[in-house]
């Protein structure tokens, strides 16, 4: 069960289509979190409807970390409308994919993320430009997650931030191979340019992939 969270109305109110004020955790949980909205100091936000290539790319980078943590079990992946609660901004949250490692201090439950994910990922979409890019990368950074990655297929861009001691995110680029790599994930190698591919890899291709990656030493 969901503790209850006092909140107010927000003196600013959150990015996105705002379809309700005022709305308890208890409502929100019962009643929005498995519809696509997030809760944000008692407002709460629809998600727009997914595109075709949001889809895709949400799918695609579910089942590469699936994969990955049936070489590696060190986690796991969820994707949306799994919701990921945040006290210390007082939102909740639903991530397209939040990373949550074995030894994440947090608890997870059958509904919910309860405490920062180790690693939350954006796809972003028209109406979540200024979300993603602004409201969430300032409440994921406050909260703790530790990494974040915006996808943005349109501008066929990406931002991978990782959280330093000084506990604000710092942008880390690809390396000269357009690939990035994370400490949290090892071995794993995420190449930027396949995320624009049309169409994507297989899952096939994906295990091929990450197969390969576990036998080179």
């Amino acid at each position: 069960m969901v503790a209850t969270l006092t909140f107010t109305a927000p003196a600013t109110l959150p990015a996105g289509e705002i379809v309700a004020t005022d709305i308890s955790v208890e409502m929100y949980m019962s009643h929005y979190a498995g519809e696509f909205h997030e809760w944000v100091r008692g407002a709460v936000i629809r998600m727009s409807p997914a595109s075709l290539k949001h889809d895709a790319l949400t799918l695609y980078l579910r089942y590469l970390l699936d994969i990955y943590f049936e070489f590696n079990p060190i986690g796991r992946a969820v994707s949306a409308p799994f919701v990921m609660r945040l006290d210390a901004t007082r939102s909740f949250r639903e991530p397209d994919v939040q990373i949550i490692l074995n030894d994440n201090p947090g608890q997870l439950t059958d509904t919910a993320m309860i405490g920062p994910a180790d690693i939350c990922i954006e796809v972003v979409s028209p109406e979540s430009t200024a979300r993603d890019y602004g409201d969430k990368f300032k409440e994921y950074e406050t909260a703790g997650v530790r990494e974040y990655w915006i996808i943005d297929p349109l501008r066929r861009d990406t931002h991978f931030y990782q959280r330093q001691a000084n506990e604000l995110y710092t942008a880390v680029q690809p390396d000269e191979n357009g690939d990035y790599r994370t400490g949290l994930l090892p071995k794993l190698v995420v190449s930027v340019a396949t995320l624009w591919q049309a169409p994507l890899p297989t899952r096939r291709d994906t295990m091929n992939t990450i197969e390969r990656l576990f036998k080179a030493e």
